[in-house]
């Protein structure tokens, strides 16, 4: 997972040596941070738990002969099983110049890295999440999310190069290598999962458990603290290597921590709680740490005349036109609205909700964050009838159906129970409705408990009835937002707030440039804005 960290005891061939020695040793620092939801199918890991004690590997990064689980076949296979799953997840961003890009900086800093040997493999995926991360065999992921907060080519290479770092030291055979004992899987942080706190919310894990899991996170949640600092010290590695400054990883932590200081400031502005670190940083060390740290190891590397450009242009031309937030193709959200255009359909939270998108279902979870709305597709396996769809995915032992309309769509509104795993009954209320392009959703009411479904239940018959076609002025609203670039002007960054269509625009354009906690950019130096497409 992204993250930075700990120098590595063993070096190949590499093109010039450090200043001072080869590679400075360090006491061992704590752990690190970086992103992603969701998790690994506990069966994709079962089969490479071959025996109780595993065999002798030698570790590429550290020479040193440890126990594994998995052979370098075993990870090859995990990695090519796990690749078609995350593709399926997430889905990759539609533009082959910049696919082309990424991939070429990676095979760049592969070929210098401890596996060079390996079909390494870079993908940006469709996602706004602030992520990276890797599988083991040589697959690596960054998402148009993080790369939106970057500043330069450099920047992204310290990405890529600390998850490069999690497959050449071969962290996830060791942690398939320590579960082995311990149980496989983590739980999915899903879109009730995340906000309701996994299974809290009655049937909440059954319906991500139906839609899916996110393979990446079973071994980014499970990296621990010398693992993602070892990362973080072969990342500046392969950067001296390919000569990029490692200083640059510097700039990446302080993207993650400027990015806990924004969701500080929007809670505390909103009279919120400042959101606890979310899941992707809980078992790695702070970003303050990991700054000071990461400062100290770059700082054994400088050298006067060794690094070349850090492509700030070459980035910046790149990424221009990309996505920014939500993307066409897995709808947008505007505030407490969602717009789907090529599925035709919109719905709207009610106010003090919010809505949470997700590529296989979306979440309109009231302000208590105690109860939600769950919209999903029907696969068209399942079938069309509201019978159908009930007994398919929400296996009912009893119930009833009520025929209803919603806004001149047709629709069956369903209440009854289902045996829960511990034999006790469990209320189960759910909308079948055919919707635009005779697409059928369910709409799926759930709640931490009885008493919190009946305070939101109001709230939620509001979300379910906000359920529409789109019209003109919906069409209007759901256009994308994409990256472009411009002059920095006399104005600022409230200059160019006011032509941008985001929220709070003046934070958020001081956020994409690095400028967070203050400063400004040149006159006349490219910037990154954001518009509508």
């Amino acid at each position: 997972m992204y993250n930075l960290l700990r120098p590595v005891t063993q070096s190949i061939a590499k093109p010039a040596a450090p200043p001072a020695t080869s590679l400075p040793k360090m006491a061992r620092p704590p752990h690190t941070p970086p992103s992603m939801k969701r998790t690994l199918p506990s069966l994709l890991l079962a089969a490479l738990l071959l025996t109780a004690c595993g065999t002798p590997m030698v570790n590429p990064v550290t020479g040193q002969t440890e126990r594994s689980v998995m052979s370098e076949e075993a990870e090859l296979a995990e990695g090519a099983k796990g690749h078609q799953q995350v593709l399926q997840e997430y889905g990759v961003v539609k533009d082959a110049a910049l696919q082309a890009y990424v991939s070429a900086l990676g095979h760049k800093l592969a070929m210098h890295s401890h596996r060079s040997e390996l079909e390494w493999h870079f993908t940006v995926l469709d996602s706004p999440e602030i992520n990276a991360f890797a599988l083991p065999g040589g697959y690596v992921y960054v998402t148009r999310g993080i790369m939106a907060y970057l500043e330069s080519e450099a920047d992204l290479a310290g990405v890529i190069g600390h998850e490069i770092g999690h497959v050449t030291a071969r962290h996830g055979a060791q942690r398939a290598t320590s579960q082995q004992t311990a149980g496989l899987g983590v739980l999915a942080a899903n879109i009730l999962g995340a906000v309701l706190e996994s299974q809290g919310v009655s049937g909440a894990g059954r319906v991500a458990g139906q839609v899916s899991q996110n393979v990446a996170a079973g071994y980014i949640a499970s990296y621990g603290r010398e693992q993602e600092l070892q990362a973080d010290g072969l990342g500046a590695e392969y950067l001296y290597r390919t000569r990029y400054d490692p200083r640059n990883m510097i700039d990446v932590i302080r993207v993650l921590k400027n990015q806990e200081l924004f969701a500080a400031d929007q809670a505390k502005a909103e009279g919120r709680p400042a959101p606890a670190r979310g899941d992707w940083l809980a078992s790695h060390p702070s970003n303050d740490q990991r700054l000071d740290t990461i400062t100290r190891l770059a700082a054994q590397y400088q050298s006067n005349d060794r690094y070349g450009d850090e492509g700030r242009v070459r980035y910046l031309q790149a990424i221009r036109n990309m996505a920014f937030g939500d993307s066409a193709e897995q709808g947008v959200v505007r505030g407490r609205n969602f717009y789907h255009e090529s599925l035709g359909l919109a719905l709207t939270a009610p106010v003090g909700w919010y809505v949470h998108n997700e590529a296989e279902q979306l979440g309109m979870i009231n302000a208590a964050r105690d109860a939600a709305l769950v919209v999903r597709a029907v696969p068209a396996q399942v079938g069309k009838s509201p019978a159908d769809v009930v007994r398919t995915l929400l296996k009912p032992t009893q119930g009833k159906f009520e025929a209803i309309s919603i806004n001149g769509m047709a629709a069956s509104r369903f209440t009854g129970v289902r045996a829960q795993a511990n034999g006790s009954a469990e209320a189960v209320e759910a909308t079948v409705i055919t919707g635009p392009g005779g697409r059928v959703y369910l709409l799926q009411y759930t709640a931490r408990d009885a008493m919190a479904l009946a305070r939101a239940r109001a709230g939620l018959r509001e979300a379910e009835g906000s359920f529409r076609a789109l019209t003109a002025q919906d069409r209007a609203a759901a256009r994308p937002w994409v990256i472009t670039t411009v002059p920095f002007p006399k104005g600022g960054f409230a200059e160019l707030a006011r032509s941008s269509p985001i929220a709070q625009p003046e934070q958020q354009l001081r956020l994409i440039n690095g400028f967070y906690g203050g400063g400004a950019p040149a006159v006349g130096a490219l910037v990154k804005v954001v518009t509508a497409q």
